[in-house]
């Protein structure tokens, strides 16, 4: 059984239909990664599945419908967000940021520092003191406080220093490893999507065109679809 199932999933901006019947599943423990060029429907996706806009079709988490929800619901239900651009909360400290949301469970300051040790001297500086890498090491933090059983990830090693962008796939990569957490990625880097990644789903203007294992993401499907 999935631990989220989309089925069907449509979307607007007022009038503007921005998505298309798109479905997708993430079981328990397993890595999705969600593909498209730019403006293809990515974001309005994850935005539909954290209820921060109004969806059509079927939104199931662990057996709950989540177009029932409100946003701060479908996150206490076990869905952790590191939202695109990272939105730390600039005015609180490392630490309040971490704490802000933090629900009980195995993900608490000593882990997340144990995660992100670059935080431990930081815990008092205000997150907009940081640089962008420490604060998307915060975004993940923050989110992994929630104590979430699906994590998604929406770009979050873009506009990274390479070493920084390394960091971040090191650590997605022993979450896969260590937890049973499932994860929903977005991102760009088809190399490392292709190490980490147990299936695919690509997007193209807001209409779900391929879905399949990483190992059948081929050149061709990625030239056809990503420009790859």
């Amino acid at each position: 059984m999935s631990l989220l199932s989309v089925q069907n999933l449509t979307a607007h901006y007022g009038a503007t239909q921005a998505l298309f019947d798109v479905s997708l599943e993430v079981a328990q423990g397993e890595v999705v990664a969600l593909m498209g060029r730019n403006g293809m429907g990515k974001s309005t996706t994850v935005k539909s599945i954290c209820r921060m806009i109004p969806a059509g079709g079927t939104i199931t988490f662990d057996g709950t419908d989540l177009r029932a929800l409100p946003a701060h619901k479908a996150a206490q239900a076990g869905i952790g967000l590191v939202p695109e651009g990272r939105r730390c909360f600039p005015n609180l400290s490392v630490r309040e940021n971490l704490i802000a949301a933090a629900r009980p469970g195995p993900w608490h300051e000593a882990t997340v520092l144990d995660l992100f040790p670059g935080l431990s001297d930081r815990l008092d500086q205000s997150a907009a003191t940081l640089s962008g890498g420490e604060q998307q090491m915060l975004a993940i933090g923050r989110a992994l406080m929630t104590n979430p059983r699906l994590l998604i990830l929406d770009e979050a090693t873009e506009g990274l220093a390479p070493l920084i962008r390394q960091a971040i796939w090191d650590v997605i990569a022993r979450l896969k490893r260590d937890t049973g957490l499932g994860i929903l990625l977005i991102d760009k880097s088809l190399k490392e999507l292709s190490a980490i990644a147990d299936t695919a789903v690509i997007l193209d203007r807001g209409t779900r065109v391929w879905g399949g294992t990483i190992i059948e993401l081929t050149p061709e499907v990625t030239n056809r679809h990503l420009g790859l």
